[in-house]
């Protein structure tokens, strides 16, 4: 039985076996990242960003503009209401307003006259408007050893609680933070701004592929 052999003819082109294009598979990890990268970093800026404009708004700006006070517990004795590193937010009332159950902040009538936040347990509203009171922490076994004059025609009502945001006040605080921010934020916001503006567009990325 005779098998016949093709017979390439002089001059002819070799034929290469089908392979996969080194081009499109080498890179295409790293354009993955890359594109990632693109896409998360500048949400990640914006997020950032965003966190310390309304941290800015409310710690600095709004008690000058609505009249609130804000000031982070550092103690457990308003637990679980309000745990240490929780930053409350208290509105002013008229004394004559106050009633048991109320929270309050209050300067203390003992020591170096710091700042409490507790509930109020009594009211004593005398007839030339003044008022005393005492009040208890909600964690504390007993009632606060003292009664306390409230000075002046209004008094700080708790409204609402911020939970943890203390912790974080008192980290930008510290000096070493204090002076990454105040260099890192301009060169944050810069970048930000540089990957709006040079981010890629879907069809200059279509192009390269």
């Amino acid at each position: 039985m005779t098998t016949a052999l093709p017979v390439r003819a002089a001059g002819a082109a070799v034929r290469l076996p089908l392979g996969e294009d080194a081009r499109s598979t080498a890179g295409r990890p790293a354009d993955r990242v890359r594109r990632t990268v693109g896409r998360t970093a500048p949400w990640l800026v914006r997020g950032v960003m965003g966190v310390a404009v309304l941290a800015f708004a409310v710690l600095a700006v709004g008690p000058h503009v609505l009249g609130y006070r804000t000031m982070t517990m550092l103690t457990a004795s308003m637990a679980p209401e309000i745990e240490p590193g929780d930053i409350t937010i208290a509105t002013p009332i008229d004394v004559t307003e106050l009633t048991e159950g109320m929270v309050i902040t209050y300067h203390m009538p003992v020591g170096d006259r710091s700042l409490v936040t507790h509930r109020v347990v009594s009211v004593d509203l005398a007839a030339d408007g003044s008022a005393t009171v005492q009040t208890k922490g909600d964690a504390n076994e007993a009632v606060d050893p003292w009664t306390a004059g409230l000075e002046g025609d209004t008094v700080y009502q708790v409204r609402a609680v911020i939970p943890e945001f203390g912790h974080l006040v008192q980290l930008v605080r510290t000096p070493v933070v204090s002076q990454v921010l105040l260099y890192g934020a301009p060169a944050l916001l810069a970048g930000w701004l540089l990957l709006t503006i040079w981010r890629p567009t879907p069809e200059t990325e279509e192009d390269q592929a």
